[in-house]
């Protein structure tokens, strides 16, 4: 279920198992579906009595033998107000018909769109690096409005037209002959097995355009996202290239799909004309014959006229009833990526008292042919401030990705005081844990609202605390909207520093047990880097933190230091002890310090 986007398959079935998800939204409102099939079953009965009060009213004014002064009086008065009043409640009814359910579908959309968003974000960090946004948002989109156009038009449309189409026929054949109930029986399922045949074969070129769509719209929102990028390398019409590459594909799916759709309206308007061509041959036979009376034609011409124009309407709508299929089948695949990171039933929340972790032959891997971790050992005492260093690719970022759980390790066990984190819920275990990542994404919000997301319910005074705490209130102060500052899409108007001590900010309003700095400082300079060492140190105090650290400058109070490389743990002690070793962190340390020498 995995990497969907680029698998999926235009020609398999409709799979139309997906109503069954939607039906209890569908039953939430019990009361307001039952006024509303109440008041569809009222609409088709007053829609059956049209034809007949048109019978009566030419029967009347054919047999009328009044000389023309009296031809004003001689009209059945009387017949044509009920004929009016019966098309007006016909037309009311619907309209009170529609308003009640469409509290119904409003309320189906948001239940499974928040279902679907509930979802996704329950879903491991494997699959959200793999996902293709443009794609999956335009996905949900299509899916949500496809529930609407479904509920109403499954249940108010082609039931209906097909309760009224025997109604009819029963009528036909009880009021004149059977001939004119064959020739609707005839007609309806020369109709109705020629439309889904044929759209049934033009499903593949819908999702073809769909996906074709997807595409397009991803190439769009992935280059407006890496706009600097583009700048950079002066790329413009390089992406501009790609995605006509992508709109050339969608248009070729659009032209299969309207072509196709052509061919299906012109079969579909030759059975229909065929069908009243035969009706009304038949009926003024009779009528010549003497058998049947020119009301009796007005009438079958009126069901004729009645039957056709929801059935017609019926081939549009069972055509977008499968294409909203397809869309709300492609959201719902989405409900069935299962997540490769899952609680255990009733799995208790994380208790910590002391925060003392420790990884135990901890092994792991993204790629099986390529081990990241291997049987690593260390344990993290309460209150310690450790600090993990090595080169590129050593494991460090991993290591907290996997205390945050952003993945299972592959062996092993990862114990915060001694609780399996495995056996604990995701919640509780990420509450309990503070990160301040290498690289910020903000919220395209006020500087203000960005800080806060670390607490949402934490007041003003709190968040502005937060944000002197990281050494941010000067910068903040300087900008002429203050903290209202919009930090624009992705915090791009920000600087990388100050985005980190946007980040540090909103840790420290979290408040956690557990602290992680993953390169907390790698985007500042040295004036802002003491100023936010010496915040880090005062928010991390007695608390069991862990820094993860290029730059050894930035770790030299540390309370341990840990080398990592090749996913083990090759030294640990602190600063001194370990330059006196002369391994590999007096290494490092020392490359460092000439490079700086020679800046």
């Amino acid at each position: 279920m995995r990497g969907m986007g680029s698998n999926y398959d235009p020609n398999k079935p409709v799979d139309w198992s997906v109503i069954k998800q939607i039906w209890p939204h569908l039953m939430e409102y019990k009361r307001r579906v039952g006024l509303a099939l109440f008041c569809l079953l009222a609409a088709k009965l007053a829609s059956i009595s049209m034809p007949f009060v048109l019978k009566f009213v030419v029967d009347d004014l054919d047999t009328q033998q009044a000389d023309s002064s009296l031809s004003l009086i001689a009209v059945p008065v009387g017949l044509l107000l009920a004929y009016g009043f019966i098309r007006l409640s016909n037309v009311l009814l619907g309209e009170i018909r529609d308003t009640l359910f469409g509290r119904v579908t409003e309320r189906a959309m948001r239940r499974v769109g928040l279902k679907v968003f509930e979802h996704l974000h329950a879903l491991d960090l494997a699959f959200h690096l793999e996902r293709r946004t443009g794609g999956l948002s335009r996905d949900i989109e299509r899916g949500t409005n496809g529930i609407s156009f479904l509920m109403r038009f499954l249940i108010f449309n082609i039931v209906p037209t097909f309760l009224e189409l025997f109604l009819v026929m029963a009528i036909l054949w009880q009021q004149y002959s059977i001939d004119f109930a064959l020739i609707v029986l005839l007609s309806v399922v020369s109709y109705v097995w020629f439309s889904k045949t044929a759209t049934d074969w033009r499903s593949q070129f819908i999702r073809e355009a769909n996906v074709a769509d997807s595409r397009s719209s991803t190439r769009a929102i992935d280059s407006l996202i890496n706009f600097e990028t583009v700048k950079y390398f002066t790329n413009e019409k390089h992406e501009a290239e790609l995605y006509d590459q992508e709109l050339s594909k969608w248009e070729q799916a659009k032209r299969k799909n309207r072509l196709t759709l052509f061919a299906l309206n012109t079969g579909q308007a030759l059975i229909i004309s065929v069908s009243m061509t035969a009706m009304l041959t038949l009926a003024a036979s009779n009528v010549a014959k003497g058998e049947m009376t020119l009301g009796d034609f007005v009438l079958i011409n009126a069901f004729m006229m009645q039957i056709f124009m929801p059935l017609n309407f019926l081939g549009f709508v069972y055509r977008e009833i499968k294409s909203s299929m397809i869309n709300i089948e492609r959201m719902f695949e989405l409900m069935k990526v299962d997540s490769k990171v899952s609680d255990t039933s009733q799995a208790p929340g994380l208790n910590v008292q002391q925060g003392k972790i420790e990884f135990k032959d901890v092994a792991f891997s993204y790629d099986p042919e390529r081990p990241i971790l291997k049987g690593l050992n260390f344990v993290l005492q309460p209150g310690e401030k450790l600090a993990l260093v090595g080169g590129s690719g050593a494991g460090k970022s991993t290591i907290a990705k996997l205390l945050f759980r952003f993945y299972d390790v592959n062996d092993g066990q990862i114990l915060i005081d001694d609780q399996d984190i495995k056996q604990v819920s995701q919640l509780s275990l990420r509450q309990a844990i503070g990160v301040v990542p290498q690289d910020t994404v903000l919220f395209n919000n006020s500087i203000l609202e960005n800080v806060r997301y670390g607490c949402p319910e934490a007041r003003d005074d709190e968040v502005k605390q937060a944000i002197e705490l990281a050494h941010l209130k000067d910068f903040i102060e300087q900008l002429p909207k203050g903290y209202d500052t919009q930090v624009g899409e992705r915090g791009l108007k920000l600087s990388g520093g100050e985005k980190q001590r946007v980040a540090i900010a909103r840790t420290i309003l979290k408040r956690p047990a557990i602290l992680v700095f993953d390169e907390a400082t790698s985007s500042l300079d040295s004036v802002s880097e003491r100023a936010v060492l010496q915040a880090i140190d005062e928010v991390s105090r007695n608390k069991s933190s862990v820094v993860i650290a290029h730059r050894l400058s930035t770790i030299i109070n540390a309370d341990r230091i840990l080398v990592i490389e090749d996913g083990q743990v090759v030294e640990q002690g602190n600063h001194e002890s370990l330059l006196q070793k002369t391994g590999h962190y007096a290494r490092l340390w020392h490359l460092q310090q000439s490079n700086q020498e020679n800046k």
